[in-house]
């Protein structure tokens, strides 16, 4: 089999959604390594054991985590590439160097900033359900099943599900976490800047996953109900996940945070998802797009 051509050379790139994201990803280039530590770790050094032990535990979610989707994306990356979306291919180009860099960044921060040790402990019964079996599963369908509905359950998984609900409710509980031990005079700058610069990459991850389950249900209205199955199935995991977090401390959550308000922000960034993607059913690809761009901005 040979090559027939180069869009680019025929027509040039289209200016659409996914090219926005990349270039939106050059600019908001940041590099791990630039972040300054220096008083986080005065400030993990003075906590005390209960308190290091709940930040260890939400940084491990990340951090596996990070390193589950960084080795499952490659799937959907080629089965772009194969479809000739060259520039959804660009976009995801980014997309990979993102993961990589949150890997790195969680990384410093559980091994060299709290001195953390092994922290597969952490990862609970639902937990392992979602990252160590549904998401490696459903995106390394895309070798073999390439189709609509495979794309459509790989996505509902990694960006609804994983970056989403569970990703974005972690951000909000870091924050939550860090305004508690602020009161105590322990500040966590560096960990915070990270987690905003995660929180903005995931952001147009989410932003592509939206896009490409809309166009996929804009042309072909019935993957509704594989899209609708898969969030059934998952959403109770994802919130067995923050449950699991809250269960593992008895005698209270050590960053005084109450599992009523993050199983409810869960479930709030689900529905948000859900009623964007309700929209899409009734939408031709060119409606799609242009609330694509209008979204971002």
């Amino acid at each position: 089999m040979v090559r027939q051509g180069f869009k680019t050379v025929r027509e040039g790139l289209e200016a659409s959604f996914p090219l926005r994201l990349y270039h939106k990803a050059k600019r908001h280039f940041w590099d791990p390594q630039g972040i300054d530590f220096s008083v986080d770790k005065e400030s993990f050094a003075a906590m005390g054991g209960a308190q290091r032990r709940a930040f260890l535990h939400l940084a491990s979610l990340f951090l596996a985590g990070e390193e589950a989707v960084t080795l499952d994306l490659l799937p959907l990356v080629q089965v772009i590439a194969r479809e000739g979306r060259l520039e959804e291919e660009m976009f995801l180009t980014t997309f990979l160097l993102d993961e990589a860099k949150h890997v790195e960044f969680f990384h410093v921060l559980t091994h060299e900033v709290a001195q953390g040790g092994d922290l597969e402990g952490f990862h609970g019964e639902s937990y392992r359900r979602i990252f160590y079996e549904e998401l490696h599963r459903a995106m390394n369908r895309l070798l073999q099943d390439p189709s609509p509905e495979a794309q459509v359950e790989a996505a509902v998984t990694y960006n609804v599900i994983v970056e989403g609900v569970l990703a974005e409710t972690g951000y909000h509980a870091y924050r939550r976490a860090a305004e508690v031990v602020g009161e105590r005079g322990l500040g966590l700058p560096g960990t915070l800047e990270g987690v905003g610069y995660v929180q903005r990459d995931e952001s147009r991850h989410i932003a592509y996953g939206l896009y490409l389950l809309s166009r996929h249900l804009a042309q072909d209205p019935s993957l509704w109900g594989v899209l609708e199955r898969r969030m059934d199935q998952l959403l109770p995991l994802a919130l067995g996940v923050v449950q699991e977090i809250f269960a593992a401390y008895p005698e209270g959550f050590p960053l005084e945070l109450e599992v009523g308000e993050f199983v409810g922000y869960a479930v709030d960034q689900f529905q948000k998802r859900y009623r964007r993607l309700q929209l899409a059913r009734g939408q031709g690809l060119q409606e799609i797009e242009r609330i694509a761009l209008e979204a971002e901005g």
